[in-house]
Order: structure tokens, then sequence, then C-alpha cells
């Protein structure tokens, strides 16, 4: 499970580390960081889906969300049970007299008692 946590996040922060580097021109000498090349390949990207290339780091990030979502519910399915068992030992459990205590106990006194 942690591979695929790692396969996945690899690729993501290679790509937003490199896109808000170039697109503030942060570059440290290295051309694949320049504003240049970003807009280069962002025009190039544009011009393939045929579609402005201002809107690609919106459907970029669309996608990003989407399959974040779509892994996070293979790892809910995968733990289903022991999830739905947290699930219920919160709601059936007992609740500690410590906890009980503080969430009852009266709070501090105000200032003209």
């Amino acid at each position: 499970m942690r591979a695929l946590f790692a396969f996945w996040a690899a690729p993501l922060v290679l790509f937003w580390g490199w896109f808000f580097l170039s697109l503030n021109d942060i570059n440290f000498g290295y051309v694949m960081l320049s504003r240049q090349l970003h807009d280069l390949v962002f025009q190039l990207y544009g011009q393939i889906l045929g579609v402005d290339p201002g809107i690609i780091p919106g459907m970029v990030a669309r996608a990003c969300v989407f399959d974040s979502f779509l892994l996070l519910g293979l790892v809910a399915f995968r733990r289903r049970r022991q999830i739905g068992e947290w699930i219920r030992r919160r709601r059936e459990g007992p609740v500690s007299p410590d906890r009980l205590g503080r969430a009852t106990e009266a709070g501090p006194g105000l200032p003209a008692e």
C-alpha cells in the first residue's frame, strides 16, 4: 500500500513542483525550470489538445483530485472491514469516566463569581 501511495504521490510532486517553479521563473540556472519552456510546453499541449493553454493546469488539477478520490476509494474498499469495525466501536463503545467527567464538569468560574 505504501508503494501505491509513493507511485501516486511522486508524479504529482514532480509535476506541481515543476509547474510552480517554472510559472514563477525560479529556474536556479536550469532551462527546464524557465518560464520560456513553461509557456512553450503549455502552448504545445494546447495545440495538440485543441484547447486554450491557460485552462490546461485546471484540467490537470481536476484530474489529480479525481485520481486522489479514486485512490482513497480503493483504500477504503480494501479496508472496509477495519473501517466498519472502527465506526461500530465509536458508536457503541462505552465512554470512559474521565472523558465523561471532562465533558460534563463545570468550566472555569466567571470573574464576578
